[in-house]
C-alpha cells in the first residue's frame, strides 16, 4: 500500500525541539519519526517504527544465518534469579524495582542473562543439546541518571541480546568468533562507520570483551586507537606497557628532605631543581619523577565504604572512570575531609607509601600504576608535614598491594601492541560482546552431563546490540544540513514521490507512478498533500531522508519527471515511459 502523506500519521516541524541537543534528536523529532513522552522515554511514530523494524530485520537475518534461534522473554521479572547472581544489589539505582499487590519484588528487565540461563537449565541436560545460541529483540529498562540525546540514551529502549551455551572454553571461543563476524556483517549492512575496541566486562563479568563503537564526536565513550592502525580500545580497557624492572643494587639510599610550601607537584619539582642539595647531576627533575598518592573511597553495592590509595607518576591524573571499571560494581569518589580525619596516619599533602598498604599502619589498600616497577626511584611524601623523601625505590623501600590501570590516557601514550602512538577519539557504543564464562551458569546451577556422564557447568557468551540506538546513530552519521539521509537498507520507503503542483494532471500522474512503483515491488511514500507548496514538499522530502526522490511537476505534460539522489543531490530528468524500470534499477543498484 502506498504511504500517502495526506493521511499518514506524520507531522514535520520547522523548528528544532527545545530540549534537543544533538543532530539525531533534532531531526528525528522534526521529521516525524519519534515523539518524547518523558525524559528518556519516546514513542516510535509510524515512520520511526518502519526504520526500527528494518534494523531488526537486518539483525534477525544475520543472527538466523549464524544459527541463532529467536525467543522472547517477559520484561517484568521476579527478584529471585537476580538475587542469586547478586545483580539485584549490584545494579543499584539503575534498576527499576516494583512490588505486586502481594508485596512480592519484581524488576523491569535491564538485561536477561538470568532468564536465558534458567530456560536452558530447564530444557537442556546433555552435552548433545549444545552448542546452542538463543537471542531476542526486546525492550529493556534502565533508570539512567541522565537520559539525554533523544533515543541515544533512554530509560526504555529496544535491544538485541543473544547468548551462547557451550560445554567447554573452545566452544565459547568459537561462538564468540561467530558472533563477532555476524556483528561485522550487521553493522556493515546498517552503513555504520565503526571501530571494534577491546573493552572491560564490568558488571557483566567474564573474560574477553569487545565493544563496537560508532565514530561520532558527540559520543559519550572515549576510545583510543594506534596511529599505526592495529589497536583500538575503550579508554577504560587500555593496558599500560610496564617498563623493564631496574636493578636495585647500587641505588642511593632514600633520604628525607624538608620541603615547606610545596602544595603542588609543580612547586615540589621547582624546589628540588632550585636547591643545590637536592639537584641531580644528569638532568632537571620533572613531574614524572614524583609519585603522588591519591586517596579514594569505594562504595560497595552493600553500602559499605572502604578507602583505596592509588599511586601514580606526578605528571599523570587519576581517571575515576578507569578506576570504577576495575573495581565495578563498586562506585568511586575522592576521600572527603571528614574521611581523612578518620585516618590519622594520613598527612594530607605529604602522603607516602610508608603508611599505605594493607600491612602498614593505615591498613589502606595501596595500588600503583604499572609504571611503578621494581627498581624505579621516586620523590614522594614522607608522611610528615612539610617533608618529602627522595630515592624511594619500589621493591626495596616499599611494596604496594598490586597494580591498577587508573591514569587518564593522553594522546601520545604508548600502544601496548606495537609501541606506536595512541590518539583519542569519541564514539557511541552500538554493540558489546562478552565471553561470560561460568559466572551465571555457576550461580544458577546450569550443568549438563558430558560424554562420561559427569556434570559440567556450562560456559556462556553474551552479545548485545542497541537497536533503537542504532537508529539514532545511523541518523547521526548520515544526516546533512538538509535533514536525514537514510541508507537504503533502513529507509522507511524506497522512493519518495512528490506531487509538485496543484493541477489534477500532476496529482493523478504522481498517484499513478506511485502505484506502478509499488506494483513493481517498491515501498513508496507519496506526498499528495493539498494546499502545501512545492517548496515545503521539497524541504520535507529532504528532511525525511528517503534515498530516492521523484518529482512529478509541470514537465509531466512533456512526459518528463525528475529523479533526485538524496545523498549526492544529483538530479536527472527521465521520461515517464520507462520511468518505473529506471527507478527500480536505481533503487536496486
Amino acid at each position: 500500500m502506498v504511504l500517502k502523506m495526506s493521511s499518514l500519521f506524520l507531522r514535520t516541524l520547522r523548528e528544532d525541539p527545545a530540549d534537543a541537543e544533538v543532530t539525531s534528536h533534532k531531526l528525528l523529532v522534526r521529521a516525524g519519526y519519534v515523539r518524547r513522552v518523558a525524559p528518556g522515554i519516546f514513542t516510535m511514530l509510524p515512520m520511526g517504527l518502519r526504520v526500527l523494524r528494518n534494523v531488526e530485520r537486518v539483525i534477525r537475518e544475520e543472527m538466523d544465518a549464524m544459527g541463532g534461534q529467536e525467543l522472547t522473554f517477559p520484561a517484568l521479572l521476579p527478584r529471585e534469579p537476580y538475587e542469586a547472581t547478586g545483580r539485584w544489589t549490584e545494579y543499584g539505582a539503575n534498576l527499576f524495582r516494583l512490588k505486586d499487590r502481594r508485596q512480592n519484588d519484581y524488576l523491569l528487565g535491564p538485561t536477561h542473562e538470568e532468564m536465558f540461563t534458567l530456560t536452558v537449565k530447564d530444557l537442556c541436560s546433555s552435552y548433545k543439546d549444545l552448542p546452542l545460541t538463543l537471542y531476542q529483540i526486546q525492550s529493556k529498562f534502565r533508570d539512567e541518571a541522565r537520559p539525554r540525546a533523544g533515543i541515544l540514551r533512554g530509560r526504555e529502549f529496544v535491544m538485541k541480546d543473544s547468548y551462547s551455551f557451550d560445554v567447554d572454553d573452545d566452544g565459547l571461543r568459537a561462538a564468540y568468533g561467530h558472533h563477532r563476524e555476524a556483528y561485522i556483517k550487521i553493522f556493515d549492512r546498517l552503513g555504520l562507520d565503526y571501530v571494534i575496541c577491546s573493552a572491560m566486562s564490568g558488571a557483566m563479568g567474564g573474560s574477553a570483551s569487545e565493544e563496537f563503537l560508532a565514530n561520532c564526536e558527540i559520543g559519550e565513550d572515549t576510545f583510543v586507537r594506534c596511529v599505526n592502525g592495529d589497536y583500538a580500545a575503550n579508554v577504560e580497557a587500555v593496558i599500560t606497557p610496564p617498563p623493564a624492572a631496574i636493578a636495585i643494587e647500587g641505588q642511593p639510599a632514600a633520604r628525607v628532605a624538608d620541603t615547606p610550601d610545596t602544595p603542588t607537584i609543580d612547586t615540589l619539582v621547582d624546589l628540588f631543581n632550585g636547591r643545590a642539595d637536592l639537584q641531580r647531576a644528569d638532568r632537571q627533575w620533572v613531574a614524572a619523577d614524583t609519585l603522588k598518592n591519591v586517596m579514594l573511597m569505594l562504595t560497595l553495592p552493600s553500602g559499605k565504604r572502604e578507602p583505596l590509595a592509588i599511586g601514580v607518576p606526578g605528571d599523570r591524573e587519576v581517571d575515576l572512570r578507569r578506576v570504577e571499571a576495575v573495581v565495578s560494581p563498586a562506585e568511586v569518589a575522592p576521600m572527603t575531609e571528614a574521611e581523612f580525619a578518620q585516618h590519622p596516619a594520613l598527612v594530607k599533602g605529604y602522603i607516602g607509601p610508608g603508611v599505605l598498604g594493607e600491612k602498614n599502619s593505615s591498613g589502606i589498600r595501596y595500588l600503583v600504576d604499572p609504571r611503578v616497577v621494581a627498581g624505579t626511584s621516586w620523590i614522594t611524601g614522607a608522611d610528615e608535614p612539610g617533608k618529602h623523601v627522595l630515592n624511594l625505590v619500589a621493591g626495596r623501600d616499599f611494596t604496594p598491594d598490586g597494580t591498577i590501570e587508573a591514569v587518564k590516557i593522553v594522546d601520545g601514550d604508548i600502544c601496548p601492541v606495537d609501541g606506536g602512538r595512541l590518539e583519542q577519539a569519541r564514539g557511541i557504543e552500538i554493540g558489546h560482546i562478552f565471553q561470560l564464562g561460568r559466572k551465571y551458569a555457576g550461580a544458577l546451577g546450569l550443568t549438563v552431563l558430558d560424554q562420561n556422564g559427569k556434570a559440567q557447568v556450562v560456559t556462556m557468551g553474551s552479545y548485545g546490540i542497541g537497536v533503537t540506538r542504532a537508529v539514532a546513530v545511523v541518523a547521526e552519521q548520515t544526516a546533512d544540513a538538509r535533514g536525514l539521509c537514510w541508507p537504503r537498507e533502513l529507509s522507511p520507503a524506497d522512493v519518495h514521490v512528490v506531487a509538485a503542483g496543484k493541477t489534477d494532471e500532476i496529482k493523478a500522474g504522481a498517484a499513478q507512478l506511485a502505484a506502478d512503483l509499488e506494483a513493481a515491488g517498491l515501498t513508496v511514500l507519496l506526498d499528495d498533500r493539498k494546499d502545501v507548496s512545492p517548496g515545503v514538499k521539497f524541504n520535507d522530502s529532504e528532511l525525511i531522508g528517503v534515498p530516492t526522490i521523484v518529482v512529478v511537476g509541470k514537465r509531466l505534460a512533456e512526459g518528463v519527471v525528475e529523479i533526485r539522489d538524496r545523498k549526492s543531490g544529483e538530479k536527472s530528468e527521465i521520461a515517464v515511459d520507462g520511468a518505473v524500470s529506471q527507478i527500480v534499477a536505481a533503487v536496486r543498484a
